[in-house]
C-alpha cells in the first residue's frame, strides 16, 4: 500500500536527508589510501549516536540476506555493489568505493547512497560514476506529479542505455517513510506512461546502480554483499524524494 505524506512529515523526513547527506559528506572527506573500511564504519556509528539517530540496517533481516546486517552502513568496493558488508580491508590506490545509508530520527526515514574514488582515478570510473548520477538527476527530474512511476524507471535506464551500461531490475529504488522499504518498487529500467500515477506526498528513494559489464549479480558467501557476476567495476548513487505540486524535493540534499 502507498503511503502519501502530508508536507509536515515530508519536512521531517527532510531533516533525516539532511542529516544523511552531512554524513556521508563526513565518510567522503575521509576516504583516503589506507583507511579501513571498518574506520568508515565505526565513524558512521559514532555521528548516528550523537545525532540521537537510529540506523535503518542494524539488525535488518531482509530475505535476502544471510541472518540480521550488524552494521550502519553499507560499504562495496570495486565490483562489489550493494549491502557489502563492512569488513577489515584497507582501501587501496584506485578503489571504487560505493557507500550506502539509511537512518530514521523521530521515526521519519531517509536514504542514500554515493560512489567516490579512492586516490588516483580511472577514466573509466568517472564514467561509470557520471552514469549513476546522471540517472539519478533525470530520474529525479521525471517525478513530477501527473507523470507515472514508468516515467521515472525509463528516465534512468535511458541513461544506461546511453553510457552502454546493462540493468540489472531485481534491485532497484522503492518507497520510503516512516520504514526504510515501503512501496512502491521503482526499477532502474521501464516504459514510459505505465504503472501508478505519481502524486504530492509520495516519498521515494531512487537509486540507479550499474556495472560495467553485466546485469548480473552474485553473493559473496557473507550472504549479503553483492557483486557483477563478470567482476567488472561497480558504481551507486541515491537520494531519497518527495513529490511535490511543484518540482520533485531532494530530501537527502546536502545544506550547500
Amino acid at each position: 500500500m502507498v503511503e502519501l505524506k502530508t508536507a509536515r512529515e515530508v519536512e521531517s523526513m527532510r531533516v533525516t536527508g539532511s542529516f544523511i547527506a552531512g554524513l556521508l559528506d563526513d565518510l567522503q572527506s575521509r576516504v583516503k589510501v589506507g583507511v579501513n573500511l571498518l574506520d568508515l564504519e565505526c565513524r558512521a556509528r559514532t555521528l548516528i549516536t550523537e545525532r540521537g539517530a537510529q540506523s535503518c540496517y542494524w539488525d535488518y533481516a531482509p530475505s535476502f540476506g544471510r541472518g540480521p546486517f550488524r552494521n550502519v552502513i553499507c560499504l562495496s568496493v570495486n565490483d562489489a555493489v550493494l549491502h557489502g558488508l563492512p569488513h577489515d580491508y584497507a582501501l587501496h590506490d584506485g578503489d571504487l568505493l560505493s557507500m550506502d545509508i539509511a537512518v530514521s530520527i523521530g521515526g521519519w526515514v531517509a536514504d542514500s547512497a554515493c560512489s567516490v574514488i579512492v586516490g588516483t582515478p580511472r577514466a573509466e570510473d568517472r564514467r561509470l560514476i557520471e552514469a549513476t548520477e546522471r540517472a539519478l538527476a533525470a530520474g529525479i527530474a521525471s517525478a513530477q506529479a501527473g507523470n507515472r512511476l514508468g516515467d521515472v524507471s525509463a528516465a534512468i535506464g535511458a541513461v544506461a542505455d546511453e553510457y552502454g551500461y546493462p540493468v540489472n531490475t531485481e534491485f532497484g529504488g522503492h518507497g520510503l517513510g516512516r520504514a526504510m522499504h515501503e512501496d512502491p518498487d521503482v526499477p532502474n529500467q521501464g516504459r514510459a506512461g505505465r504503472g501508478m500515477v505519481l502524486r504530492p506526498g509520495l516519498t521515494l528513494a531512487l537509486e540507479p546502480w550499474f556495472a560495467r559489464g553485466t546485469d548480473r549479480i552474485v553473493y559473496d558467501p557473507d550472504g549479503w554483499t553483492i557483486r557483477s557476476a563478470d567482476g567488472s567495476r561497480t558504481a551507486h548513487s541515491e537520494h531519497a524524494i518527495a513529490v511535490t505540486d511543484g518540482e520533485p524535493l531532494v530530501l537527502t540534499a546536502g545544506a550547500g
